[in-house]
């Protein structure tokens, strides 16, 4: 059998979702990452907001890891649709809240951050009214007050009615981190372009059942030097998923938190018995939401 590489929107079917739709700026989108090159030919005058912090968001070293990272997904998310970038909801609003250092080593494809910066930066997202959080990070320096404290803060983007997306991590492990297999969120496993998921994506049975996957090998979004570039790993798959989420939370806002989230992780497959979550299916998700909400969203 000959299997046939995808381009990454077919692969989760967001091409007919983005076709009709750009998003509202009324959606906000939590960006926990690196800061942004919001200077970027293609990211400038785009609807962005800098959340206070110990760091700015945006860029002031363009070559450093973390400043590459936050601007690779921030052209996941809401590049102009010109770019060569996904630009799955340019319309909505990014909320940057940097929690990666510009001083981290260029080589470093995931950049990790603690519990406690974690949870500060979730419940910051949340205070600031995000709807939604992409969340690209590995943790480190693992305690158990900070996972605590990490604990806490998804629990209250739970009772806020903030849904979490999260990539799962790309150690290549069978497990769970404090983030992955906490119910609230919705961790995001890399697949490739011919829809088999990458070995380097970790996984377990929280993953499985509550997770997707999306597109994380040899995607192609925004270098901090105006030039595309490319990468992969769960941190690039993970905004695929968010950005899905802010267009349908867009055409149905009204739609609960815990709806729409059902949506999008049940719409591929009604029941999940492995480790390795099944592909999101961005149309199906949308058909679901139709059928349910799309009379009283026009009342």
């Amino acid at each position: 059998m000959i299997s046939v590489r995808m381009n990454a929107l077919d692969l989760v079917n967001l091409t007919a979702l983005m076709a009709v739709y750009t998003g509202r700026q009324e959606i906000n989108i939590g960006l926990i990452d690196g800061p942004v090159a919001v200077n970027h030919p293609k990211l400038a005058g785009q609807n962005f907001r800098q959340i206070a912090g110990k760091l700015s968001g945006a860029c002031s070293t363009a070559g450093s890891a973390a400043c590459m990272h936050g601007t690779f997904v921030a052209g996941i998310l809401c590049a102009k649709r010109d770019s060569p970038a996904p630009a799955i909801c340019p319309d909505c609003t990014l909320l940057v809240r940097p929690i990666f250092a510009e001083a981290i080593p260029p080589n470093t494809q995931m950049p990790s951050a603690t519990p406690d910066e974690l949870a500060a930066a979730i419940t910051d997202c949340i205070n600031a009214g995000a709807r939604v959080v992409n969340l690209s990070a590995a943790l480190s320096q693992p305690s158990t007050k900070g996972e605590r404290k990490l604990e806490e803060a998804l629990d209250y983007a739970a009772r806020q009615g903030v849904i979490i997306v999260a990539a799962s991590g790309n150690q290549g492990t069978v497990g769970s981190s404090a983030i992955t297999r906490h119910p609230w969120v919705i961790p995001v496993v890399a697949y490739d372009l011919r829809g088999q998921p990458l070995n380097l994506s970790n996984c377990g049975s929280s993953i499985g059942k509550f997770g997707v996957g999306a597109p994380g090998d040899a995607v192609t979004s925004l270098g901090t030097d105006g030039q595309a570039t490319m990468s992969g790993g769960t941190s690039v798959a993970a905004p695929f998923v968010t950005g899905a989420i802010a267009l349908l939370w867009s055409e149905f806002p009204r739609t609960p938190a815990f709806q729409l989230k059902l949506a999008v992780t049940s719409a591929a497959r009604t029941r999940r018995t492995t480790v390795v979550p099944p592909l999101l299916n961005a149309w199906a998700a949308y058909q679901t939401l139709q059928a349910r909400y799309a009379v009283t969203e026009t009342v």
